[in-house]
């Protein structure tokens, strides 16, 4: 009988056995959703194009050893010549069962895969919001959650320290 083998070497029985890394979405709902449309109608019958404002942050907090809420609120607005077209603010969140993670990995997976799997169905929200309202549905587009938590993490450590 031979050997158990990956790559030429012998398989380590004990790696085989390791728990492998769980990511489950135990819930999504939407917990804040405002539109406003506060110049309606003149405010349909504008030709020109808008600017569009877009925040977006992520919070999450833990509900269990095992449970996180992972919250992610968009906030909105189209203007043209200082008119308010539209304004949105969505706070849209879930709930995410992670184990087997090492620690050193939970907080880029919490704020960087969690809000990545929330984003499509908050945009969805956002854009029948917004065509609900009388507009063409907004499509926000896709967000590089990665720089976000990196900008975040940049703030939070404050001014990086001046290198001689």
């Amino acid at each position: 009988m031979a050997n158990s083998s990956i790559g030429g070497q012998a398989a380590d029985p004990a790696a085989a056995n390791a728990p492998q890394p769980v990511l489950n979405v135990l819930a999504q709902y939407v917990k804040d959703l405002s539109f406003e449309n506060p110049n309606a109608p003149q405010s349909m019958q504008e030709q020109k194009q808008p600017a569009i404002n877009i925040q977006i942050n992520v919070n999450a907090q833990p509900l269990t050893e095992t449970d996180i809420e992972v919250v992610l609120k968009i906030d909105g607005k189209a203007e043209v010549s200082g008119s308010v077209l539209f304004a949105f603010d969505l706070t849209y969140a879930g709930v995410f069962r992670i184990q087997n993670v090492p620690q050193d990995n939970m907080l880029p997976l919490v704020m960087i895969e969690c809000p990545r799997i929330l984003f499509p169905f908050a945009r969805e929200i956002i854009a029948t919001a917004v065509r609900n309202g009388g507009f063409p549905p907004l499509l926000l587009d896709p967000v590089d959650f990665v720089s976000l938590f990196r900008q975040r993490m940049e703030q939070q450590q404050g001014q990086p320290a001046i290198q001689s």
